[in-house]
């Protein structure tokens, strides 16, 4: 699980913010979203709000870049790294960016350092608690020369051949940890770790990401249950009762034929085709309605938007529900009604054992509620003076701005809050 997480120089961000799941001592909610482990009290729900361009969406790129230059490390040292530092400042497009998160797996907790620029990593370290704080290594690398100098800690046991093959595969533009997953060697202290980033830290879902192609395939795997799908869309009230999935063999279009095989050239390959290469397996989803005790089928691409976008959430909630996960999602509330958004939240944290959701949205009904947040699981963006992005939790402001009593919406529409945009007047002069 994800105690904190940090940015620096990266998107938006200029200074350093920190986005916390450490619960603070209000026990409102508290068998809801609080679970309790090492020792820590954490939140299960995250929900972060601002105006558009305020840096909502960074704070998850950041999560989701961490994660792939663990696990997917550039092959070519000749490869940038994909990111952007904050560009409004003279300084800082030529200084370091730094990303840093605390996580806690198995028992044991991490911290993980990673500080880049786009053609190198630049300095990495990681430390576990096992009780007290030990350094499993530290890396840094000549910048001039391109190479990696990896250290280890006094508690960490490993043959010079390890440390050998393990700096020879982490280039200068990958992690540690992805240069660690280009070796055949085992090291029982780093698995924890690739564990975690590869199996509990989700790729991020985007309003645009199609989840209903994922879903299909890992049911028809049984990687996601099939009946907890049915029933999470049964209680949104779909009217789904069942759901078929059938899949049947189709030939490659005779232009996509040619064009796959003139890539095969492209890259230096011989790829002689095979009847069965030319064909492709294509799968196709059925919902079936029952209304009024009668049972109707409906072919997925004739659901509603919001029919589909739950789907893909009842998959993915049915994983996290299942199996310890955290899962960051860009404007939740896309594609659904209100009522639905609060229904899936609840849903999340009513069944979720240790599982966390981090969300961007721009549903504000829900402060509103008090039965449905708590002060700390609500986050906001805002911009400075210098158009970066400033990140602080509802639980940051005194009595003097919240009180137990204060309507929480009206505060935040009111601007009491700050995080909504400031819009001009809405006259346009249109010149000739």
């Amino acid at each position: 699980m994800i105690i904190n997480f940090a940015i620096q120089n990266f998107g938006s961000v200029k200074d350093k913010q920190t986005l916390s799941f450490e619960a603070n001592k209000t026990e409102h909610l508290e068998d809801t979203y609080i679970i309790n482990v090492g020792g820590m009290r954490l939140l299960k729900l995250i929900l972060i709000y601002g105006s558009n361009a305020s840096g909502k969406t960074t704070i998850l790129k950041a999560l989701d870049f961490l994660r792939d230059i663990v696990i997917m490390p550039n092959d070519k040292k000749t490869d940038e790294l994909d990111f952007e530092p904050f560009l409004f400042d003279a300084d800082t497009p030529a200084m370091t960016s730094k990303l840093e998160i605390e996580f806690i797996h198995e028992e044991i907790k991490y911290l993980y350092q990673v500080e880049f620029i786009k053609k190198a990593i630049v300095s990495e370290e990681l430390y576990f608690y096992n009780p007290n704080k030990a350094n499993l290594y530290k890396r840094r690398t000549d910048l001039s020369n391109q190479y990696t100098d990896i250290s280890f800690g006094s508690k960490i046991k490993i043959d010079k051949a390890f440390e050998n093959a393990l700096e020879a595969n982490t280039l200068w533009n990958n992690t540690v940890l992805g240069g660690y997953l280009k070796t055949n060697i085992d090291f029982k202290e780093l698995n924890p770790v690739i564990k975690w980033f590869r199996n509990y830290l989700r790729p991020m879902v985007a309003p645009k990401t199609s989840l209903d192609s994922y879903v299909i395939e890992e049911i028809s795997e049984g990687k996601i249950n099939r009946n907890d799908v049915i029933e999470i869309l049964k209680k949104a009230d779909f009217h789904i009762s069942d759901i078929v999935i059938k899949e049947k063999e189709e030939k490659i279009p005779p232009h996509l034929l040619e064009f796959i095989q003139k890539e095969f050239a492209r890259k230096g390959k011989i790829k002689q085709m095979s009847e069965e290469d030319e064909k492709y397996k294509l799968m196709s989803l059925i919902f079936e309605h029952t209304v009024n005790n009668k049972k109707y089928s409906l072919d997925f691409r004739e659901e509603s938007e919001g029919t589909k976008r739950y789907f893909g959430y009842a998959g993915i909630l049915s994983e996290i529900l299942r199996n310890q996960g955290v899962l960051p999602v860009d404007e939740l509330e896309s594609s659904l009604h209100p009522d639905l958004y609060e229904h899936f939240i609840l849903t999340f944290l009513m069944n979720a054992k240790q599982s966390q959701i981090i969300a961007t949205t721009h549903y504000r009904e829900i402060l509103n509620n008090k039965d449905v947040f708590r002060n700390d699981a609500v986050w906001f963006t805002d911009k400075d003076k210098s158009c970066s992005t400033e990140l602080y939790s509802l639980a940051d402001f005194n009595s003097s701005v919240i009180r137990d009593s204060t309507n929480v919406l009206n505060a935040y529409k009111s601007g009491k809050l700050g995080a909504t945009p400031n819009p001009d007047d809405t006259y346009v002069e249109l010149n000739e």
